[in-house]
């Protein structure tokens, strides 16, 4: 697990995440042109569980399947 300290909202939190999940949310951040912190701000704007970290990895969950999607549609 690798523990990162975000400002969102006003206000500081951690989140601890494996380093794959970490990944996968930078490589997601740079597909939006946004940063970590406006990342997970929209995250925790949008999230349907009360745990960020939880939510944080269905994000990174849910873009890697809807490109999976995407690139089978395409074929």
């Amino acid at each position: 697990m690798e523990k990162r300290s975000l400002s969102i909202a006003g206000h500081r939190t951690s989140i601890a995440l494996e380093p794959e999940f970490w990944a996968a949310l930078a490589e997601l951040a740079a597909s939006r042109g946004q940063t970590m912190a406006g990342l997970i701000k929209s995250i925790d704007e949008t999230r349907q569980t009360t745990n960020l970290s939880s939510a944080a990895r269905l994000a990174a969950l849910k873009w890697y399947q809807d490109r999976a999607a995407a690139s089978s549609a395409a074929e």
